[in-house]
């Protein structure tokens, strides 16, 4: 036999070394956010995402952030632009921080709602997982509005089953040393506190 053909005849009963030559893809977690999670007023390597980035490197996970999160962003936008994130990225998690932009723009809650929905959905049916980070408003809003704004994350987490985050901002929206200027952005100082509020949740998704 040629050495030609006893080559092919290797290469025919070791299978397993067409597998070693393929490449490993890193998972994915796509953050899908908005300004919070934009690093809006400071340096995006000081930002929560980068941070969680560098703590998934370091405690030996082999995940890929992405983010996909833009400051001003509605349930609305990030629904308009998440089925291209998807096809693209395949994330094996899908971080969903929204809601704060519709809030204070007074968007009605069922639109939110429905919003929130869809996005959940178009997640899960990809087969990521799906993390929830809640946010609230300011009672100015009235009573009634503010409070069926912080139910909704609630609502929606039971209903699909997910981890939540309850309130991104606790502990930080009230400490002036933890905020921008404007009262309304986390300072740089703020970001590990960030990325402590949504760990404990994120880390059993992520598996080995």
């Amino acid at each position: 036999m040629s050495i030609r053909l006893l080559a092919l005849a290797a290469l025919l009963l070791c299978p397993a070394l067409f597998a070693r030559a393929a490449p490993v893809e890193s998972p994915v977690i796509l953050v899908v956010g908005d300004s919070l999670s934009a690093a809006y007023g400071i340096r995006v390597e000081q930002g929560w995402v980068a941070l969680l980035q560098t703590r998934l490197k370091t405690q030996g996970y082999g995940h890929r952030v992405v983010n996909a999160s833009s400051s001003g962003e509605t349930t609305g936008g990030a629904l308009a632009r998440l089925p291209r994130a998807l096809e693209r990225h395949r994330p094996a998690v899908v971080i969903i921080e929204l809601g704060g932009n519709d809030g204070l723009r007074g968007l009605p809650i069922a639109d939110v709602r429905r919003n929130f929905d869809a996005l959940i959905s178009l997640s899960l049916a990809t087969g990521a997982k799906v993390l929830l980070v809640g946010m609230r408003i300011p009672p100015n809003y009235g009573p009634a509005y503010a409070k069926s704004f912080d139910d909704l994350y609630g609502d929606l987490a039971r209903e699909h089953r997910l981890p939540l985050v309850p309130f991104f901002l606790d502990g930080i929206a009230l400490d002036d040393a933890l905020m921008q200027d404007d009262g309304l952005h986390p300072n740089a100082a703020a970001q590990p506190r960030l990325l402590d509020m949504v760990w404990p949740r994120l880390q059993p998704l992520l598996g080995r």
